[in-house]
């Protein structure tokens, strides 16, 4: 897959799974917009990026603002004349059992991980119309599919984004532009790192696959809808989750 002469922005793209997308993108021909709150962490993907002899430009907007996401796609406009591709993997966790979930954690949950979507996808749609070309990836979970107990808020989220996903793929598909979702299972990433290791062996005897996943095998997977072997797929929702959930 060859991504020269394309722009993609990725949120979230300072560690975990979105900085090992941005890195996978900008290896096969990318420039990238680098999205993260942590501009410490957001900095050092940046170098990366740029070492492989690719352009980056550095932004830590706040994906939850409808000002700041318009803001980055307008530097993303100024810097590169357009934005090809979007992947959306800005999200965050507050995980507590609904009875004794807070308001805080409900509402931190939905304005990033549902909220930002919504905001990054009326960008992205602004900018992509008008060039009648693109390809937005959301990146989901498996809890999102099944639910998952302690996560009423995460799942929740999750499951709204599969709907964006759904409902924009319809109404964008007239300006060529496909809105595909990814839906990672477990996950090795620096999120998950703080789960007790009974817990994770727990995850793991129920996966077929018998490992939990790698940064990589998300963003394999969207490498594929970002590029044009996926042409004719639009609306969908690709588990990769190890057979976590069929």
């Amino acid at each position: 897959m060859d991504f020269t002469g394309k722009t993609a922005l990725v949120t979230g793209s300072g560690s975990g799974i979105g900085k090992t997308i941005a890195l996978q993108l900008a290896a096969r021909g990318a420039d990238i917009v680098v999205n993260d709150v942590s501009q410490e962490h957001a900095k050092a993907t940046v170098e990366e990026i740029e070492n492989l002899g690719r352009s980056a430009v550095l932004c830590c907007a706040n994906v939850a603002s409808r000002t700041e996401v318009q803001e980055m796609f307008e530097l993303a406009k100024e810097k590169f004349g357009k934005v090809d591709i979007v992947v959306n993997n800005a999200g965050v966790t507050r995980d507590n059992f609904l009875l004794k979930m807070t308001d805080q954690e409900w509402d931190l949950v939905m304005d990033v991980n549902l909220k930002g979507v919504f905001n990054c996808c009326r960008s992205a749609a602004a900018l992509m119309s008008e060039t009648g070309y693109g390809k937005i990836i959301n990146i989901s979970s498996a809890s999102g599919q099944m639910g998952n107990i302690g996560q009423v808020n995460y799942a929740a989220s999750k499951g709204g984004v599969i709907s964006i996903t759904k409902t924009l793929a319809k109404e964008l598909a007239r300006y060529n532009i496909n809105v595909n979702a990814v839906a990672p299972g477990f996950i090795e990433t620096p999120m998950t790192e703080t789960v007790p290791d009974k817990v994770k062996d727990h995850l793991k005897r129920q996966i077929p696959l018998g490992r939990a996943g790698s940064p990589e095998d998300i963003a394999h997977a969207v490498l594929f809808l970002a590029s044009d072997l996926s042409s004719y797929i639009t609306g969908q929702v690709v588990a990769s989750n190890g057979g976590m959930y069929m």
